[in-house]
């Protein structure tokens, strides 16, 4: 499996009393890496995740990371390798709501995961009615490995027959068991 170089770091932080956009653009304002930040706080929990697309090499990269965190503290920073992104159906549409799945898998299972990702799972949520975006990365350094998101019109879309269509696959059902430290959360841009 190939990857590209490290194209976005996650921002992972419990959401401040004050408000972390500004924190982040003040630090940012400027910096050569920074092209796009993008920030999204959980619809159940009192987290954010800020992604910032980025370019460079990995020292200039890693050297963004302590003032990230200073700017936030308590932050984990996580520097995410693109895999595959895929223009949805709602491609055109306006995405308020990022959902991601993190996981890693049982190591002896991994080709079959990746295989059906990139086969099956990613291309067939990308097609759902109210999906905008359908993007997977690697974590480079940490865990979990494996970080999808998907970007979408509405939270609804989860719970829509294409959606639960394209993940009641046979072979969804037979990956699925080899997710390992699975996470799920529901953003909403801020």
């Amino acid at each position: 499996m190939t990857t590209s170089p490290v194209s976005v770091l996650l921002v992972k932080f419990r959401w401040p009393e004050r408000d972390p956009i500004v924190a982040l653009r003040d630090l940012l304002a400027g910096h050569p890496l920074a092209r796009e930040l993008r920030v999204f706080r959980a619809v159940d929990a009192d987290e954010g995740y800020a992604y910032l697309d980025v370019g460079g090499d990995d020292a200039a990269l890693a050297r963004l990371g302590a003032p990230l965190q200073d700017a936030l503290p308590g932050a984990a920073v996580a520097r995410l390798a693109a895999m595959t992104g895929i223009a949805g159906a709602s491609s055109r549409e306006a995405a308020p709501w990022r959902y991601v799945v993190e996981t890693d898998v049982h190591p002896e299972r991994e080709a079959d995961f990746n295989a059906w990702y990139d086969g099956e799972h990613l291309p067939g949520l990308a097609s759902v009615p109210g999906t905008v975006r359908a993007m997977r990365y690697r974590d480079v350094d940490g865990h979990p490995r494996y970080h999808a998101c998907y970007d979408l019109v509405r939270p609804e879309t989860l719970g829509s027959a294409p959606w639960l269509a394209v993940r009641g696959t046979p072979w969804s059902g037979r990956v699925r068991p080899a997710f390992v430290n699975t996470r799920r959360t529901m953003f909403r841009r801020a």
